[in-house]
């Protein structure tokens, strides 16, 4: 085997230019499922951090009816006694807090958005003392102040206040139903902005104090869901079960249940990977294939020669295998080499792909900048890729050339 790892060597540096174009042709195919695929990884990881963050939290309890009727948020299928099941978690060991999520009606005034108009909205109330201790929008305001306790105020998101040209100080109106049915009308000042990485939060997030949702709709203490934040949220399935042990007759659900929309997208998303995957595939197949084929066809007489000293067939094929795996391992050092250079500026920077988000739904939870990151499994699979497929495609032109028979191979022009 040695001796057949030597004679490969000296043959790839017998034509040198011609394995240079090949394995350049391999790198640069490479590098693209490298730097595609760290994206892709890299958006995974922060859409499902923000999925977390500001939308499911790590744990959430309801009631069953509420639930399964969730669409329509009913209140009279609330949790009772929120503030008790908060306490039984806190003492635990759970970092809990109750929420709210009711639909409304948000009417706007001419005088306060340039003109009079009406739309749908989701709304969510929370507890001003718990909240920021589960979701992450402590740190997301950008303008004004939050809510106080109590107050008639509200929080928007920062698209969303784009959306209908809302500025802090304005006011508007919210017409929905309490809890047994009756209509309601709040009139909010808006005292904050917020602008957080996952942009459907950005988009429609309406956020009022939870004491004075509790008064408005005669909630009564009673919440739609509350939400749990884990040491470790990679815990979450253990920890469900012992949850369900702790309050009994609840739904419990984990973010992944939760964000299951989120999971159902990004699943079909992961054939893009595959679709790059399939075009270095093709690459490498064109490049190694031609290059084995030129080879051969110009070292004919050569195996011919070979053939009667008494090489055999099959070490040929190894001899040839060992030539386009050299290809390839140069291919993809190079491949490798340089889609770590430009890594780095993905990890450290990524790309602003904000211009995008802003007004188109991609099913990611990324607001704007898309980063990369370090993982193994792509530097084993490009590396593994680079070398094995030029190996599989170099069989086909060798095979063709040792079909012929001595003499034809000797007599080769």
């Amino acid at each position: 085997m040695r001796f057949m790892i030597l004679l490969a060597f000296r043959n790839l540096t017998r034509y040198t230019r011609r394995t240079m174009i090949t394995a350049s042709a391999i790198a640069f195919g490479l590098m693209l499922f490298f730097l595609f695929d760290s994206l892709i990884i890299g958006v995974q990881e922060d859409s499902e951090r923000n999925l977390r963050e500001y939308e499911t939290s790590h744990v959430r309890i309801m009631h069953g009816d509420y639930w399964q009727n969730r669409l329509t948020r009913p209140l009279d299928s609330a949790l009772e006694e929120s503030a008790d099941l908060v306490s039984l978690l806190e003492e635990n060991g759970y970092t809990a807090a109750r929420r709210v999520r009711f639909l409304a009606e948000m009417i706007l005034s001419a005088a306060e958005f340039g003109e009079d108009g009406n739309m749908a909205v989701d709304v969510v109330a929370y507890d001003t003392e718990q909240d920021f201790d589960v979701f992450g929008f402590d740190s997301t305001l950008i303008e004004g102040r939050f809510p106080r306790p109590g107050s008639e105020e509200v929080l928007i998101g920062s698209w969303f206040a784009e959306d209908i040209k809302a500025q802090v100080g304005a006011y508007i109106s919210l017409v929905t139903r309490g809890r047994g049915g009756f209509f309601e009308v709040m009139d909010l000042h808006i005292v904050g902005i917020v602008k957080c990485p996952n942009p459907n939060v950005n988009r429609t997030l309406l956020m009022v104090p939870y004491q004075t949702v509790n008064e408005y709709l005669a909630l009564e203490g009673s919440a739609t869901e509350i939400n749990i934040r884990l040491s470790d949220y990679r815990r979450a399935e253990v920890e469900r079960e012992r949850i369900e042990e702790l309050l009994g007759a609840y739904e419990v659900m984990t973010w992944k249940e939760l964000g299951a929309d989120y999971f159902a997208f990004a699943a079909a998303d992961e054939g893009g990977a595959d679709i790059m995957l399939f075009f270095v595939f093709i690459i490498t197949a064109v490049g190694i294939s031609n290059t084995m084929l030129m080879s051969v066809q110009e070292r004919t007489r050569e195996l011919g020669m070979v053939r009667a000293l008494g090489m055999k067939s099959g070490s040929i094929r190894v001899l040839f295998m060992l030539e386009a795996g050299g290809i390839g391992l140069v291919g993809s050092f190079a491949g490798i080499a340089a889609g770590s250079v430009i890594n780095i500026f993905l990890v450290r920077y990524g790309i602003d792909f904000s211009f995008m988000m802003r007004d188109m739904d991609m099913g990611y939870r990324v607001s704007g900048v898309m980063k990369g990151v370090w993982s193994p499994v792509s530097f084993g699979v490009t590396a593994a890729t680079g070398i094995l497929l030029p190996m599989f495609f170099a069989l086909v032109p060798v095979h063709r050339a040792l079909r012929k028979d001595i003499p034809e191979c000797l007599h080769h022009q």
